[in-house]
């Protein structure tokens, strides 16, 4: 889509993928809630596919605009070289998409980490729970009990915080990458 955006279909169905972005969750809260249960997919299944379509929009953006930097001499000459369209992205393109997989990766993991509407409306199972829902359990009407709360709330916070060191590399390479010409 990047490399095509001088043809109508390609360019069209760029622009109709990123005006995604543009609408709140409240607008296709329900919805997508009544399409999910009437499918059965009211289990992690139908959560992750909300979470894949509703970030769809930002991840084409993000990566749309990421291939826009990389030359397209490095495709050509891979080109020149024997290589066939799918060798060209697997083997030249795909390598350099580290720091973008890495951030969209990290975008993505921290939405649905930290997302507490989509589980509360969507499960019903407590024993499929999301920690967010089990977290709110903690604090009731007239009493909240802030030691287990806040244990919770810090080691709910460990992996994501582990995650984000461990993906942060590419993200800093690839920003370093560009900032100096040999």
């Amino acid at each position: 889509m990047a490399r095509n955006m001088h043809r109508k279909l390609f360019k069209w169905t760029y622009f109709y993928l990123v005006s995604g972005m543009f609408i709140p969750f409240n607008i296709i809260m329900l919805p997508l809630i009544k399409l999910l249960y009437a499918t059965g997919l009211n289990s992690y299944v139908g959560l992750i596919l909300g979470y894949v379509f509703y970030g769809l929009p930002a991840n084409v953006f993000l990566t749309v605009g990421y291939l826009h930097s990389v030359p397209r001499e490095l495709e050509e000459s891979a080109v020149i070289d024997g290589a066939t369209v799918w060798q060209t992205f697997w083997r030249v393109i795909f390598p350099l998409m580290k720091p973008i997989n890495a951030t969209i990766t990290i975008f993505t993991m921290l939405n649905a980490w930290n997302d507490f509407m989509l589980p509360m409306l969507l499960i019903r199972d407590k024993s499929l729970m999301t920690l967010p829902l089990i977290q709110y359990a903690f604090q009731g009407q007239y009493n909240t009990d802030y030691g287990l709360a806040f244990a919770s709330y810090l080691m709910a916070l460990l992996p994501a915080v582990i995650f984000f060191l461990f993906a942060q590399r590419w993200i800093v390479s690839g920003l370093v990458s560009g900032a100096v010409k040999s």
